[in-house]
């Protein structure tokens, strides 16, 4: 069995508009002038307090903690309130690589486990994933625990397992747990950062996305 591993944010779902909003909630209730949306979009794939101390090196761990919690509580009205959408051709991927019998499909993703349910609740994504892997039991991404941690999991073998994102961080973890990173250009890092990465190849829509895989496979 070879094994997919996804991220979310940025490669599955559209969530820019949600993380923007939220991060800037979270710094004018602590006080401090938001950013702008493209400074925020660089720490998506981070875990949070560590995205948070990336955005405000010079608060301190108080002030870092305030935006933390403001974050987490802008964003979840947020996604109450209207669920993130998920990028054109994501549902026909997944739906056509869970029905294969040859791949195993896996999330590694910097949200908590709590915000990846509600993700998958809001999509209907139940059941296509064997192994998610959250922020909430691992160091944040680049570290490689969260992909070890589904090689375990599922028993899949390193060699035989790819991550697939779009931030730098995601090829970089992947690189260190052994596996080969696919990135998708649709999200919040550049090509160019992916490719300096690691990334083996870079897709531009899902439907190359979906092929490359299928002709990883074989």
């Amino acid at each position: 069995m070879r094994l997919v591993v996804f991220d979310v944010d940025g490669t599955l779902v559209d969530s820019q508009d949600h993380i923007h909003h939220a991060m800037s909630f979270a710094f004018e209730e602590a006080g401090l002038t938001p950013l702008p949306k493209a400074r925020v979009l660089t720490i998506v794939g981070l875990s949070l307090p560590v995205a948070v101390a990336e955005l405000a090196p010079e608060a301190d761990v108080q002030t870092q903690a305030r935006i933390v919690a403001g974050y987490k509580d802008s964003f979840m009205r947020a996604r109450l309130e209207r669920a993130a959408p998920l990028y054109p051709g994501a549902m026909e991927c997944l739906d056509r690589l869970a029905a294969r019998d040859d791949l195993l499909l896996a999330v590694a993703t910097g949200k908590s486990r709590r915000g990846l349910d509600a993700m998958i609740a809001a999509h209907g994504l139940q059941g296509r994933f064997i192994s998610l892997q959250t922020a909430d039991g691992h160091p944040s991404k680049p570290h490689p625990s969260m992909l070890l941690a589904a090689l375990a999991e599922t028993g899949a073998e390193a060699s035989r397992s790819v991550m697939v994102g779009d931030t730098s961080f995601d090829m970089l973890m992947a690189r260190a747990a052994g596996l080969q990173g696919f990135g998708v250009s649709w999200g919040y890092h550049p090509v160019t950062a992916l490719t300096d990465a690691g990334a083996a190849r870079v897709a531009c829509d899902f439907d190359t996305l979906t092929r490359t895989i299928e002709e990883w496979a074989e």
